[in-house]
């Protein structure tokens, strides 16, 4: 049964951990509903994940609707989460805009956006029009030149302190649910700790209310340096490598397609051809 916002809440009053990963297409998205994912989240990660951009930046609403609508069709049931990409949230009007789009043309379920307490207008903008936000603070890969590059934040008082303010604010401005990426362990728990709303960590400890992953990061299928945090489930680069090597190595053969992959005729109609 597809899990609603009322309960994740209800989850993180209970500690039951909520399960959280990235999904970009159809058979991806098909797979997690199949495995019991409890969130997709259509990430603008699909930028360099899928698209082969240097960063999220060059990413736009065509994209993020583009494979939304993929990801809904391969998981019907299960809640999905879509980034607005850069740009398409700097004032209230457009970030409604582009929200409602995700919502109607994308079928998402909820909104994600990065920032701290400078875009709590636009949350409270946008939940009081009826769309529901996820906030994301700490590593914002939109903005990391800002931040000195994709590295961990928040492990000085000022940065730390800044947020746990933007956690208070984006929580009292309505998001109900908060990412926190690439911040230390202390720190996202006392966060956790703070708000009424459910965190989810990616870099950031056992503690927040739940986890999310880059799919392609944690099942190794590309040869890229991943993130320190990332925990790699498998490794399907090797195997696609080696599956990809052995058909060239066949149609070159000709030992593929061998008889059992091919169709056959009477010889009689052949025979018949002129």
């Amino acid at each position: 049964m597809k899990k609603m916002i009322p309960d994740f809440k209800k989850m993180s009053e209970q500690e039951n951990k909520i399960t959280m990963l990235t999904a970009y297409d159809f058979p991806t998205a098909r797979i997690m509903e199949k495995a019991g994912v409890d969130v997709i989240l259509v990430g603008d990660s699909l930028g360099m994940v899928v698209l082969g951009y240097d960063s999220t930046v060059p990413v736009t609403m065509e994209d993020m609707l583009h494979h939304a609508k993929a990801v809904r069709r391969g998981a019907p049931n299960t809640f999905m989460i879509v980034d607005m990409p850069y740009l398409t949230y700097a004032r209230p009007e457009d970030a409604l805009r582009n929200a409602g789009r995700l919502m109607q043309e994308g079928g998402a379920d909820a909104v994600k956006l990065e920032g701290g307490e400078e875009y709590r207008e636009i949350v409270s903008f946008l939940t009081k029009a009826g769309i529901p936000v996820v906030g994301h603070i700490g590593l914002t890969p939109q903005t990391a030149g800002l931040l000195g590059g994709y590295k961990v934040q928040g492990t000085e008082i000022h940065s730390a302190s800044k947020l746990l303010r933007d956690a208070g604010m984006l929580a009292q401005a309505g998001v109900f649910m908060l990412v926190l990426e690439a911040i230390p362990a202390l720190l996202a728990a006392k966060i956790t700790q703070s708000i009424s709303v459910p965190t989810i960590g990616i870099g950031a400890g056992n503690q927040c209310d739940g986890q999310v992953l880059v799919i392609h990061d944690m099942i190794g299928a590309s040869d890229k340096t991943v993130p320190t945090f990332v925990k790699q489930y498998a490794m399907i680069e090797p195997l696609i490598v080696d599956a990809v090597q052995k058909y060239c190595e066949e149609v070159k053969d000709t030992a593929f397609p061998s008889d059992k992959h091919s169709f056959s005729m009477k010889e009689e109609v052949l025979n018949k051809l002129t």
